[in-house]
């Protein structure tokens, strides 16, 4: 058995996903595989960030309702263009926002700072200064420089920025397939109703649902019953069509584990470890055939789902291109505890939350206990608290650091 530190080491070895160019459109939430660098200044030319006129901010020094500049005002900018002539001392151009600025114009008055003063005329009553209101040539990004950095996740401005830059495409790494197998004859499909001693496959659908949302793609493969010939035949079907391989079940030590065995029996494949000195999550197996890894989760259903979220959304993560995080992902905050927790020395423990925001803004944590088979305990918790293996446990009123999901 090995520490939860020494396992995430092992998931560190296996090499990340490839990359693929796909839309911009298609990119949000997914990790770049390369820099994104500027091919070109944005903007390209300088730009008004108001309404109003572009001026020399000179012609306004002084300016005030009291005593206003006068300028001339001359031939509009027009959105989409830029302006051919130049503007010459004196002179003051109507500017959209947005508008490029006519060669000589260095700042720009907002409208409101403004009167018009017949035809031909305008007064300013505010005076600026140099590139006042005005976004410079490649001030956003300039040519060569780098916009987003390999291995982000983009969001939603990130998307924005590219398209701003002339960036239809992008280059991600793409969505590791996740290939998740129950196995047991205990276990049954969803819409069968389960006879005496039977359960219906949840981890099967759980695990589809939170490889789903890590980002991955989940291959849902067909329950396997408890025979060795069978969970092998299943396992390299498996490997063949996934970057990673999670089943459930049958990963406890006895007689009926069946799980080391088929993962042994299969060409090319290497057990890396078959126990975390965790709780819940004991008999997890980790194997690697070929650069894929093959995860053996517990087949009881708390024990299995908080596996995979300590250690398989993590590493999901790590194969698209980020660091490899230990625990839950998840936002990190402190609690105050209702009451003590115990833990075990030896033992990293993982144990299940219900998180509660007070009125003055701190959190309060209830830990919700149930055997490892009750998924009601996942249902009613709100975060994780992780309770390090040399720490006999938590005091009633405690304040501690815990993962809210």
């Amino acid at each position: 058995m090995i520490t939860a530190d020494q396992f995430v080491e092992l998931l560190n070895r296996f090499p990340r996903v490839s990359s693929e160019c796909i839309p911009l459109d298609a990119a949000l939430s997914r990790i770049l595989s390369e820099d994104v660098v500027a091919f070109e200044n944005l903007p390209e030319q300088a730009r008004s960030t108001v309404d109003g006129y572009a001026v020399k901010a000179e012609d306004t020094f002084g300016a005030s309702d009291a005593i206003p500049a006068l300028l001339e005002i001359i031939e509009p900018v027009l959105m989409g263009t830029i302006p051919e002539y130049t503007l010459n001392p004196g002179q003051a151009a109507p500017i959209p926002t947005g508008g490029f600025l006519p060669r000589g114009a260095d700042a720009v008055v907002m409208v409101e700072y403004t009167n018009k003063a017949g035809a031909d005329s305008v007064e300013i009553t505010k005076p600026v200064t140099l590139l006042t209101n005005v976004l410079e040539k490649g001030e956003d990004a300039k040519s060569g420089e780098r916009l987003l950095q390999s291995g982000m996740r983009l969001r939603f401005q990130d998307i924005g920025f590219l398209a701003a830059a002339g960036f239809p495409e992008v280059t991600v790494y793409r969505k590791p397939k996740v290939a998740i197998l129950s196995s047991g004859d205990e276990v049954v499909p969803i819409g069968q109703k389960p006879r005496s001693g039977q359960i219906r496959d949840a981890n099967g659908h759980a695990l589809v649902a939170l490889v789903r949302e890590a980002g991955s793609e989940p291959v849902l493969f067909d329950i396997v019953p408890d025979n060795a010939s069978m969970l092998r035949n299943a396992l390299e079907a498996a490997l063949s069509q996934s970057d990673v391989t999670v089943i459930s079940g049958g990963s406890s030590v006895g007689a009926r584990d069946l799980m080391k065995g088929a993962v042994s029996d299969i060409a090319g494949a290497e057990i890396l470890a078959h126990g975390i000195a965790i709780r819940p999550g004991k008999p997890t197996l980790l194997a690697n055939r070929t650069g894929k890894a093959i995860f053996g989760l517990p087949g009881h259903p708390v024990s299995a789902l908080i596996v995979a979220q300590a250690f398989l959304v993590p590493f999901l993560h790590y194969l698209m291109g980020t660091g490899l995080q230990k625990g839950p992902i998840g936002h990190r905050i402190d609690v105050t505890l209702t009451t003590s927790i115990h833990s075990t020395i030896g033992l990293e423990e993982y144990v299940r939350i219900f998180i509660e925001k007070k009125s003055n803004g701190e959190c309060e944590a209830y830990p919700i206990y149930g055997k490892s088979g009750m998924l009601s305990t996942m249902v009613k918790a709100n975060g994780i608290l992780v309770i390090p293996m040399n720490v006999e446990g938590f005091s009633r009123g405690e304040t501690v650091q815990a993962v809210q999901l």
